[in-house]
């Protein structure tokens, strides 16, 4: 017996993905922000830069993407791998 759901999840409706994506930017902005006027003790002299932090993040997410493809050429196996 299968049970049908009438209504969608959170997540499938495109309207509430919008809304969570405007409230993630907002976010980032203001932290962003926020490092202008938040004082920090900083211990090396390029953590001085304006939005060090955001830029270090983004980065630092974009390497490990970048990384990560390069790990799957190696890594990856044929889609009959368990029925050879």
């Amino acid at each position: 017996m299968t049970e049908h759901h009438d209504s969608d999840g959170f997540f499938d409706k495109p309207e509430n993905i919008k809304k969570m994506l405007k409230v993630f930017y907002v976010l980032c902005a203001l932290l962003v922000v926020a490092d202008f006027i938040v004082h920090r003790h900083i211990y090396h002299d390029w953590e001085n830069i304006p939005a060090f932090y955001a830029i270090y993040g983004f980065v630092g997410c974009s390497v490990l993407v970048f990384v990560a493809k390069a790990m799957r050429k190696v890594i990856m196996r044929g889609e009959d791998y368990y029925d050879e």
